[in-house]
């Protein structure tokens, strides 16, 4: 009998009706005065200002916090912590994409565990539970509202910090299509490939198991699917439907099935040379189906096959490994049309030179192969490549 635990601690509603959704939420959990975090765009949005609207006619007390950015640093989730206590809030209201949710997810692990956030990056600390964070994402592909992990950025060092915490998590997602139908193209292709790579690194990660990979499956074949459809228009309701679903799945998985190398990659690189991290994993996923092919052989061929590849018979492992990589960078480059890593005019050495980082960045334990230095070398070495 193959053990594992699938958790989920996060309601999850999907609606057509906003508004109407937070307003019932909010009255159902008993708060009165939520902060909503988001960056100051999201201020300007016609359907965020109705929810707003909605919640001050029936009786709400609402304050804003709108300094969040990209990358957030750790000093921002101080700021919104001030911000909370200033407006004495009880509860929090995150609209926007993956930054948004995390500072509001940090907001919410000081105000109720104190300190300050850094205090959380290391695993011994004790997180208590943290409820009250309604969640609404405004892209499909961080996973940021179903994850028990958040990313910040120390300044001092320029490192992005991973904090994992279950108790941490939102208290609700809530999904609605209307809030991405307006995504950029270029951000529809950077976050959907990000949902991509955290079910393909979940996929082939250590602490995957059976039930974690028929969901890690059927979220890259929605977007193999859906993906290029939401990209070609951003108006097809049910592509965008479809990725945003993918996406929150993905983001389940990352609490269960984990993230490898590839995010590894990414954090260290995104950091250092300010790669869009959906970007950058999209970037590192050929290098990992390579470095794990020879011992994930059968995963790294279902990944093609999701895809579209087709194998011959009598294929070897490395011919299986390299069309699916082949397979990959088609997705990536020719359907989808993610612009070459070349934009970014970023020297292959300096990418090389972050390998011990990238060695033990938290999530590099999760690969299902033994790592060496060397190893991660011939890894980023491919990081880019078409």
């Amino acid at each position: 009998m193959v053990n594992f635990k699938l958790l989920q601690k996060v309601k999850v509603v999907s609606t057509d009706h906003l508004e109407q959704t937070i307003l019932d939420i909010v009255k159902t959990e008993g708060y009165k005065r939520p902060l909503f975090v988001m960056d100051n765009f999201m201020t300007k949005v016609p359907l965020v200002r109705a929810v707003q609207d909605k919640l001050s006619t029936n009786g709400i007390t609402l304050s804003v916090f709108d300094k969040v950015v990209s990358d957030p640093p750790t000093e921002i989730i101080d700021e919104g912590v001030t911000a909370f206590q200033n407006h004495k809030a009880d509860s929090l209201i995150a609209i926007g994409g993956g930054s948004s949710i995390d500072v509001a997810r940090g907001i919410n692990i000081v105000r109720v565990n104190g300190g300050t956030i850094l205090d959380y990056v290391s695993p011994e600390k004790e997180i208590k539970e943290t409820p009250g964070l309604i969640s609404v994402p405004t892209t499909s592909g961080t996973g940021s509202e179903l994850s028990n992990a958040l990313v910040v950025t120390d300044k001092e060092s320029q490192q992005k910090l991973a904090i994992l915490a279950d108790n941490a998590v939102s208290e609700y997602a809530v999904l609605n299509p209307d809030l991405v139908l307006s995504l950029p193209q270029n951000m529809t292709i950077a976050t959907g490939l990000d949902a991509f790579s955290h079910a393909a690194e979940g996929y082939l990660s250590r602490l995957s198991s059976p039930v974690t990979d028929a969901i890690c499956e059927k979220v890259m074949f929605l977007l193999s699917n859906y993906l290029p459809r939401a990209v070609k228009n951003g108006q097809d309701r049910e592509a965008r439907e479809r990725v945003m679903v993918a996406a929150t799945l993905a983001g389940w998985m990352l609490n269960n099935a984990g993230t490898n190398i590839g995010h590894s990659a990414a954090h260290i690189l995104g950091s250092q040379y300010h790669i869009v991290h959906g970007e950058a994993v999209a970037y590192a996923l050929p290098g990992m189906l390579k470095l794990v092919g020879s011992e994930e052989t059968k995963k790294v061929r279902e990944i093609g096959q999701i895809l579209g590849a087709t194998y011959p018979e009598d294929a070897s492992t490395a011919e299986t490994v390299e069309l699916a990589i082949n397979t990959y960078k088609d997705f990536r480059d020719n359907v989808l049309g993610l612009h070459p890593f070349s934009d970014y005019q970023i020297e292959q050495m300096d990418i090389v030179s972050n390998a011990k980082e990238v060695l033990h960045e938290r999530f590099a334990g999760n690969t299902p192969v033994n790592l060496t230095e060397e190893k991660v070398i011939d890894f980023l070495q491919q990081f880019g490549q078409r």
